[in-house]
């Protein structure tokens, strides 16, 4: 079955757990965890190394911090599920690449049409970010509207749709 799941949150609000127990509950072995993160310094690296011990073996990993659709394509016929943390990351590492929202919104098209061709369940999490205060410069505005964007797309096209709230998972769409 080629579910998608969207679990959508605030920072520490639980998702990336939840979005991890719900690719564990399903059936099969070979699961994918696709990074988006660019780890930068020492702490972000650290991070990275306490995920990747909480997931343990059972995982296999792979950092693509930008082709993400292409990379769902090729890897969705060999595992059984995927999870992709997080789009949040994914956005700022495609507006460090360019400036050009057509060419991003064509990358978030490219996502949203490899998941609904995808083989296996794919999980997506993502920071909801438009619950703050309007960002003070271009380019912040810039990113929180195309996360904004790139999340109702998401949103749309996913079977379900969960936001976590202090750690509680709270389903917003249902098939």
């Amino acid at each position: 079955m080629n579910e998608t799941v969207f679990v959508i949150g605030g920072c520490r609000s639980g998702k990336s757990r939840h979005a991890q127990e719900l690719a564990e509950a399903l059936p099969g072995n070979r699961k994918l965890f696709l990074a988006t993160c660019v780890p930068q310094d020492a702490e972000m690296r650290d991070r990275v190394r306490k995920h990747r011990q909480d997931r343990g073996d059972r995982w296999s990993d792979l950092e693509v911090p930008v082709a993400v659709a292409d990379a769902v394509c090729e890897q969705s016929p060999e595992f059984d599920a995927i999870l992709l943390d997080c789009l949040t990351l994914w956005m700022s590492n495609l507006l460090m690449e360019t400036r050009d929202e057509q060419a991003i919104k064509l990358e978030i098209q490219a996502l949203t049409d490899a998941l609904d061709r995808a083989a296996c369940p794919v999980i997506l999490v993502s920071n909801e970010v438009g619950a703050g205060i309007v960002p003070e410069n271009g380019l912040a505005r810039q990113y929180r509207d195309l996360v904004g964007f790139a999340n109702q797309q998401v949103a749309a096209c996913a079977d379900r749709v969960i936001w976590t709230v202090a750690g509680i998972p709270v389903p917003i769409k249902s098939p």
